[in-house]
């Protein structure tokens, strides 16, 4: 793309007709926080069976001590070696995000389909700290539409981001929250798919700065595992189990 090259006066002059603009999509963006935050909410009565390190949990359990709980559907699929890169990407962005807030009523946990076990290599290769559990065997991920149920699959039709598709489908991203009130009963709140959680990638915010912007013909092209740029050493492994694009297309 082809820059004019201008007087710093000039430049001012656009900038803070940008700036302007940039003011007003904030302000849309607080409007938008706020209707979601009215949503209505639906009452979970099903006791979904989770694994973690200690054992049994309950969607309660992973609450902890927190009122708030916001759950990373990762696809990470029963058999697999590694996650979805672009999962893989997100979740690079929990750590640091959970040093805070943790502290401030909210619990992240992310959630997949494979058996706990499966996953503990690639979590250890990773370093990541962040709470994550399986959902093997209950119908968690089904119910919250990020892995088709056995009745989609054989219909060869499946519900994802609020809208059907057609084929048998497979593991998909998302995010979903849920509220616990004093007498603990548990609430679904919101949950958002495909490029809904694109805000929480907080790269991709610096690279929507930067003169070429995120630079990639497709979404998420460029990006690898944290371990397999060019300037880490090859990891070790099978290979990637879904493209980068079908996380957040």
């Amino acid at each position: 793309m082809q820059h004019q090259v201008v007087s710093r006066e000039d430049w001012l002059s656009a900038r803070k007709a940008h700036l302007a603009r940039e003011k007003a999509f904030t302000r849309q963006r607080d409007a938008l926080s706020a209707e979601r935050r009215a949503l209505p909410w639906v009452r979970v009565d099903k006791d979904y069976a989770f694994e973690g390190q200690g054992g049994r949990l309950t969607l309660a359990d992973l609450f902890g001590g927190n009122s708030q709980l916001v759950i990373y559907h990762f696809m990470f699929g029963p058999g697999w070696t590694e996650g979805c890169p672009g999962c893989s990407f997100l979740a690079d962005h929990f750590d640091g995000a959970n040093l805070h807030l943790k502290h401030h009523d909210v619990s992240l946990v992310a959630v997949s389909r494979a058996p706990y076990a499966e996953f503990q290599p690639f979590r250890k290769r990773m370093g990541w700290d962040f709470a994550w559990v399986s959902s093997e065997g209950c119908a968690f991920n089904d119910d919250f539409h990020v892995s088709p149920s056995p009745a989609e699959r054989a219909a060869r039709r499946y519900d994802y981001n609020y809208e059907m598709h057609d084929g048998e489908g497979g593991e998909m991203p998302g995010f979903s929250v849920f509220y616990r009130n004093e007498a603990g009963e548990i609430f679904h709140t919101y949950s958002t798919y495909a490029r809904g959680g694109d805000l929480l990638i907080g790269a991709n915010n610096f690279l929507d700065m930067m003169p070429k912007g995120r630079n990639e013909t497709t979404i998420m092209d460029w990006m690898r595992h944290h371990d397999r740029y060019e300037d880490k050493p090859a990891a070790t492994g099978a290979s990637e189990p879904a493209p980068a694009s079908a996380c957040c297309g």
